[in-house]
């Protein structure tokens, strides 16, 4: 069985990096779930490395709000609280509001096949009950309608926030309840994005990620 943490070279990257890479994942899809320490020791012996590199790894995992200092006890994966939960998914629905109605206006003929086709692909995901494959299905479709607004510092800014975006939306993908739902949702952006209708793609936006916040809280019992 491969290990999670198992390092691979990348020649163009510092290893500091590609350790920072490797330990982000296992944390975005829960393979260093929330609380577990992060024992620099241990990890290095793991990964094959000095621990230098994974002090480094860990100062940047603590940037990005993604693991947490404490006294007398070092480095531990962040937990998911109600207020973290909240306070991202504030961000995301102001920000994808903004993107889908720009791109009620901008989207052009190839970029609206492109959504289209990645609705469909996203439905297949979720028949392949491929958890990974669902999740990253669903960022392609809400990357397109970002990329549609036509505004590069809206791009930029959801792109910066796009890990802290991903680990939530992962959790939300594994409930399998929720699939045809998600389904639905995408089907009707597309359709109110096709149809230029600004005011009900921001309200399926909002209902969408106000679904997805309840979802959470409830599966992590955070309510």
């Amino acid at each position: 069985m491969k290990d999670f943490l198992q390092v691979t070279a990348d020649e163009y990257l510092p290893l500091r990096d590609v350790v920072f890479k490797t330990l982000r994942k296992a944390i975005l899809l829960g393979e260093l779930e929330p609380g577990e320490r992060l024992r620099e020791i241990q990890l290095a012996e793991r990964m094959g490395v000095s621990r230098t590199p994974i002090r480094e790894a860990i100062r940047m995992l603590e940037l990005e709000g993604l693991v947490v200092m404490k006294p007398r006890c070092g480095a531990e994966v962040s937990q998911i609280t109600a207020k973290g939960l909240k306070d991202v998914l504030e961000v995301r629905t102001a920000l994808e509001e903004l993107a889908i109605k720009l791109a009620c206006d901008r989207i052009d003929g190839e970029q609206l096949e492109r959504l289209k086709t990645a609705m469909e692909e996203f439905e297949k995901a979720i028949h392949s009950k491929k958890e990974i494959k669902i999740a990253e299905a669903d960022v392609k479709f809400h990357d397109i309608i970002v990329e549609a607004s036509g505004n590069g510092r809206l791009m930029q800014m959801t792109s910066n926030l796009s890990e802290q975006f991903y680990r939530y939306r992962y959790e939300y993908v594994k409930d399998a309840g929720r699939h045809k739902e998600l389904i639905e949702e995408h089907r009707r952006m597309v359709e109110s994005v096709e149809c230029k209708d600004k005011e009900k793609a921001a309200e399926i936006v909002r209902l969408h990620i106000a679904n997805q916040e309840t979802a959470i809280a409830r599966k992590l019992h955070l309510e």
